[in-house]
């Protein structure tokens, strides 16, 4: 069996008066927050809030830096240069970096959002901006990628860049048989089964198969397991995928 799976959450993602999912109950049960840091969701006092919340309850704090893109929730590709993509994800990790200093403490890796982060999957150029922003902002901060059926591209580029890397899996998205994502414009792309979602999560972190989006198994290494904020379903049965990781 794999070592212990980590669970995380993208979180702090409520913008003034619209509220996106439910921190209270999220942050207490993962071990890390993935937050928003402006771009895509989240306004000052949200992050304030949600470093607070995850202070208080002993959970890791990632930045969550995205596309600038509000209307879309960073989930629109954009045709950002790389220079540009290493200076936006500087910017946001900056930005959050604050309010974690003023809690006395610190932004613990990074990891892309949304269209982002699936940008990262296959263009090389934007994957080592990414890296870049990481090794630039501080020596050994990690930056977390999608766990694929092969991952050597990925480890060979934070190799060259001297980050580490932290491989995510997905308890409520279905994959393709490279290990990508299916796209969530495709049925079926999201999970809301609560039992396929906590099965999902058991098999990758007992290193087994599960199905894929083609019904074909699959099997994924991973670090850490992202249970979607905005996902209600996910949400509900995140209890209970807390317990039975803690009991692997």
């Amino acid at each position: 069996m794999p070592a212990r799976l980590l669970l995380n959450c993208d979180s702090g993602e409520s913008y003034g008066a619209w509220s996106m999912g439910d921190d209270a109950h999220a942050i207490p049960l993962v071990d890390q927050a993935n937050l928003a840091c402006g771009f895509h969701a989240a306004d000052p006092l949200t992050m304030q809030r949600a470093v607070t919340l995850a202070v208080a309850n002993g959970v890791q704090i990632g930045a969550h830096p995205a596309y600038p893109d509000l209307v879309g929730f960073g989930r629109r590709p954009m045709a950002c240069t790389p220079a540009e993509v290493e200076a936006m994800i500087l910017y946001q990790i900056g930005a959050l970096d604050a309010f974690c200093r003023a809690a006395g403490v610190r932004v613990e890796y990074v990891k892309p959002h949304g269209a982002l982060y699936n940008a990262l999957v296959k263009d090389d150029a934007l994957l080592s901006a990414a890296l870049s922003a990481c090794a630039r902002y501080r020596q050994g901060l990690p930056l977390m990628v999608l766990a694929k059926a092969d991952n050597d591209r990925e480890r060979r580029l934070a190799e060259a860049a001297g980050v580490p890397l932290l491989l995510e899996a997905f308890a409520d998205r279905a994959y393709l048989a490279d290990g990508s994502l299916a796209p969530r414009g495709q049925v079926g792309a999201v999970h809301h089964d609560p039992e396929r979602i906590l099965a999902q999560a058991v098999a990758i972190a007992r290193g087994e198969d599960f199905p894929g989006f083609d019904g074909q198994p699959m099997r994924l290494q991973a670090d850490s397991l992202c249970v979607h904020g905005d996902n209600a379903e996910s949400l509900a049965v995140l209890r209970r995928l807390r317990a039975a990781l803690d009991a692997l």
